[in-house]
């Protein structure tokens, strides 16, 4: 059975339930496109921890930036506002920023590297100086009793926020394959054996049934007429702005519109067969595919956590032995800051999300790559030879002059051919109605 999720940076990984990526820590995404239009769960989840986080910190910045601005210690002893901030900052550290620990933890385990361990190393280097310069005060210096709580919860705000912009962000790209699945109708007219029509879901349908196709619906899968004669619109796969007459023996695509006439069509394709599915599921292949540009990020990735990690060791040696009173204090400010500031999510993220939105928009302009490499090569294209002119248009019939007969105004045979047209689904009377 073929894998149900994948991530998103590495394609790669697979599973058949929804986890974390073991290399970057993401959360795996469905490989198969869906209708379902609910919410990403994680994104629901990290949006409830921003919310939470937010409602802690703010106070917790208050505080802080009152010490520093104002005498905010004249009225709240030191002792009372670091327990203060040691209460607001734990669930913020503790909940909020939560799934940031376990995946920098798992990808400790596993030593694959990511941003997570920075954000887990540098929170936790935070707080944890805090806590103890708050629990053990009295045993410690008064140089290096400063804390940092507001530091810690401030970056587990500002990651959930990135992280939410970036799920949303992802989850916007979908919208371009659902309108493609909503093009196939959910439900077909099966013929009986008497003749009569019933009503069934599309998932019923098995190459080989009799389907009724009445004026102004849509083609539920793929097959060929049986009987009737009708035009139909299948610029959905061809560009093509007029509607194909049909005759019995020909061809229908799934999600293309019927005209006028009835139709009774034999199923040949159907479910993830129709050539509907084959292109929403192309859309999603090219949306998970490597372009050859991120192997040279995931290169430098592979080398940037490592690199990462021991300057800020090296930072807080260095602060730690040459820098101001207090050194202790100055040196985890300079450690944590080099760990949050070069999270390499940006260099990791910047080619899979450049990929998914323009497959996305592609997609939703009647555009389809084949893989990420086309998209990339397509940079360096200046000139494109086009050997059909439907595939130009504007997809739809459009009146350009009129040439009246000598005796009637322009005006007139235009009203004249557009109350005859009123009543017709046709393309070129809807372009003579619509210039009336």
């Amino acid at each position: 059975m073929a894998a149900a999720y994948t991530c998103p940076m590495h394609p790669e990984v697979e599973a058949p339930t929804a986890t974390s990526c073991p290399l970057c820590g993401m959360a795996l995404e469905p490989t198969a496109p869906s209708l379902d239009e609910a919410e990403n769960p994680e994104l629901v989840d990290f949006r409830r921890r921003l919310l939470v986080g937010a409602l802690f910190t703010a106070p917790l910045l208050l505080i802080e930036m009152g010490r520093m601005t104002v005498d905010v210690y004249g009225w709240l002893s030191p002792g009372v506002a670091h327990w203060t901030e040691l209460i607001l900052a734990t669930p913020v550290v503790f909940w909020c920023g939560w799934p940031f620990f376990e995946r920098g933890w798992a990808s400790l385990a596993t030593r694959n590297f990511n941003m997570f361990t920075l954000i887990a190393l540098g929170v936790g280097a935070a707080y944890g100086f805090s806590l103890v310069a708050t629990v053990a005060a009295g045993l410690l210096p008064e140089a290096a009793r400063g804390v940092y709580f507001e530091s810690a919860a401030v970056i587990v705000c500002l990651v959930l926020l990135g992280q939410v912009l970036e799920l949303r962000a992802r989850s916007a790209t979908g919208a371009a394959i659902r309108a493609l699945l909503e093009l196939a109708p959910t439900h077909a007219r099966r013929l009986r054996e008497n003749g009569s029509d019933e009503e069934v879901h599309i998932c019923a349908v098995v190459a080989g049934d009799r389907l009724r196709i009445v004026p102004g619906e849509r083609v539920p899968v793929d097959g060929v007429v049986v009987s009737g004669e009708s035009a139909v619109d299948e610029s959905l796969v061809s560009g093509e702005p007029i509607p194909q007459e049909k005759h019995p023996g020909d061809s229908l695509f799934g999600g293309t519109l019927n005209g006028a006439g009835a139709l009774v069509m034999e199923a040949r394709h159907v479910g993830e067969d129709t050539l509907v599915s084959r292109i929403v599921q192309m859309v999603a292949d090219a949306q998970r595919s490597r372009a050859p540009i991120q192997r040279v990020a995931d290169r430098v990735a592979a080398w940037f956590v490592p690199v990462v990690v021991g300057t800020a060791i090296l930072a807080f040696v260095l602060w730690l032995t040459f820098g101001p009173e207090p050194p202790l204090a100055h040196a985890v400010v300079a450690a944590v800051s080099v760990l949050i500031i070069a999270c390499p999510c940006a260099l990791g993220l910047a080619t899979p999300m450049s990929i998914m939105v323009a497959t996305g928009r592609g997609a939703s302009a009647g555009i389809l790559f084949r893989n990420a490499e086309a998209i990339e090569r397509l940079r360096a294209v200046d000139t494109i030879v086009v050997d059909k002119t439907g595939t130009l248009t504007e997809g739809r019939p459009q009146l350009d002059r009129i040439e009246a007969t000598a005796g009637v105004t322009e005006e007139d045979a235009l009203r004249l051919a557009a109350s005859l047209e009123r009543g017709s689904e046709h393309p070129l009377a809807a372009a003579i109605v619509s210039a009336a």
